[in-house]
């Protein structure tokens, strides 16, 4: 029989019949183990998440700016402000205070911006 071991964020690893595993390996890169058990960093949780915003923010950043070359075309300066606030929010997604205030990882998993970013990876 082979074992399997678990490796935390730290490099620290456990034979995996022998710890507490999280049931959610949402933040698997945030896990950090303490004796039997693996918990989450929520520090670390809140990096992985910001990444997630970030990787899923660029295609939208990227549409977002055919539309604000179309309404530059156009000359529209409705269009064009309304875009310029839709990257602004963008740019903006990953320090929202919703982050950086949670203090639970389910809190964390809350702060996911669906009108902005569209559905949750961790729904």
């Amino acid at each position: 029989m082979v074992d399997t071991y678990i490796v935390d964020k730290d490099g620290n690893q456990a034979n995996a019949a022998s710890v507490t595993v999280p049931a959610d390996r949402s933040f698997r890169g945030a896990w950090s183990l303490s004796g039997n058990v693996i918990s989450e960093d929520l520090d670390s949780a809140k990096a992985i998440f910001k990444d997630k915003v970030r990787e899923v923010r660029k295609p939208l950043l990227d549409a977002e700016d055919v539309v604000y070359m179309k309404a530059l075309e156009a000359d529209d300066a409705t269009a064009k402000a309304a875009s310029v606030t839709r990257k602004n929010s963008l740019r903006d997604a990953p320090a929202a205070s919703a982050i950086a205030d949670a203090t639970t990882i389910t809190e964390l998993k809350a702060a996911w911006d669906s009108d902005l970013l569209g559905d949750s990876p961790y729904a």
